[in-house]
């Protein structure tokens, strides 16, 4: 996930994305219309949404275009339904405070299967962005300055990204969707040229590898061994990046979920248990020492560093009692210590069903946290102040997902 940095100030207000779609675009306004009648008739379903060019201003949203060094607005990946082909992606501008829904359809409306099933991870890298479509069996690569595809990589069943260089990192379980004890495919990470979107190498590592961060020269890989569930993976993979091979594997918790690395080089990685007797667990994995720094009974399904302050949120499911704890948490990433264990601002916050994403604006402070609801209908975003105090709520698309920050460097 994005971390701050320092960034260059630009004077200039770059113009917003629907005025880019708009402006180059017009002539293609009947064309768009075309595309989405195709979907809504191919779908064969009533609650297929297509949304048309211009956004909506959620109520308290107003534009803030002015702030140095800041982001001017942010992608939002929807996961959409496994099997239903409603991945989307969705945009929120700050120059205008409007929020605009599947503006993948309208940047691409010759894409008449739309962006595609399940999309896992959204990053901006080098002014491309780039989405997983995880059971589309493919990586999506747009501009990031107006979302108009670029191409895309076919990685099975991919899941996560990290980049370095001129290469990103991908993982992937290999195989197909098998719920199996005796699954024997392993997973691997793909290295893929960012110029050429082509796949250079692969490094096989174990059972359903999913988050990945860089740090130190090296890839960090929890492994989950999730389509095996009396037989869950509990290893951390670490990959030299030179030779491209696997270094060592570290023992952690099982199932291990995401993986984040700070600025001192300490490797955060969340365990989702079983759902049943063992339960999530956050774990510092530091390098230098090559041991458990610390871990927390915390589930941190969603995780984003910035500054010096790990964000979490997730939503604790047992099988035992058929019940989900919505989570959220704040650590201090160098004292390694918990700063907040519960939600302490707006009561809005009470109003999140599934938190499923967290996202935290490196400038401006604002969190933004994802509801994913029932995991069937569209979901919602939910702003908030640095201090908790709430901001705006706004309609998404099916299970958002995954939040990629917008730079003007990024948009020109």
């Amino acid at each position: 996930m994005p971390v701050a940095s320092g960034r260059q100030n630009y004077a200039k207000q770059p113009i917003s994305i629907m005025q880019k779609i708009k402006t180059t675009a017009i002539y293609r306004t009947v064309p768009l219309l075309f595309a989405a009648a195709c979907l809504i008739m191919q779908s064969c379903r009533h609650d297929v949404m297509v949304d048309f060019p211009g956004g909506q201003k959620p109520g308290g949203a107003e534009p803030d275009p002015s702030v140095p060094d800041a982001p001017i607005g942010f992608y939002l990946l929807n996961q959409g339904n496994m099997g239903m082909n409603k991945a989307s992606i969705d945009y929120y501008d700050y120059t205008t405070g409007e929020y605009t829904r599947n503006i993948y359809t309208q940047a691409n409306p010759d894409a008449v299967m739309a962006l595609g099933d399940v999309g896992n991870q959204i990053v901006i890298h080098s002014d491309r962005l780039w989405a997983i479509i995880n059971c589309s069996n493919k990586v999506e690569v747009m501009q990031a300055s107006d979302c108009r595809r670029i191409g895309q990589t076919d990685i099975p069943n991919c899941r996560y990204m990290a980049f370095d260089g001129d290469y990103a990192y991908i993982s992937s379980y290999a195989g197909p969707v098998i719920i199996d004890d005796d699954y024997d495919q392993l997973g691997y990470v793909d290295k893929i040229n960012t110029t050429t979107l082509r796949e250079e190498a692969r490094c096989i590592v174990r059972f359903q590898p999913d988050g990945i961060a860089v740090s130190g020269g090296r890839l960090y890989v929890a492994n989950s061994g999730g389509y095996r569930p009396n037989n869950y993976e509990k290893t951390l993979s670490v990959i030299d990046i030179s030779t491209f091979t696997v270094e060592k594997e570290v023992e952690l918790g099982i199932n291990l979920n995401q993986v984040v690395a700070d600025a001192d080089g300490k490797i955060w990685v969340s365990s989702r248990g079983d759902y049943y007797d063992v339960e999530p667990h956050l774990y510092c994995y530091d390098p230098a020492s090559d041991r458990i720094a610390a871990s927390f009974d915390i589930d941190a399904s969603s995780m984003w560093l910035s500054g010096g302050t790990l964000y979490t949120v997730g939503n604790s499911f047992s099988y035992d009692t058929m019940t989900s704890t919505p989570m959220f948490s704040r650590i201090d990433t160098s004292a390694m210590t918990v700063e907040q264990s519960h939600w302490e601002g707006a009561e809005e916050f009470g109003q999140i069903k599934a938190p499923y994403c967290i996202a935290v604006d490196p400038v401006r402070g604002d969190i933004y946290i994802t509801d994913a609801g029932n995991y069937v209908n569209p979901g919602y975003l939910y702003a908030f102040a640095a201090d908790g105090s709430y901001k705006w709520r706004q309609r998404t698309g099916d299970v958002p997902a995954s939040i990629a920050f917008l730079y003007p460097e990024d948009a020109d």
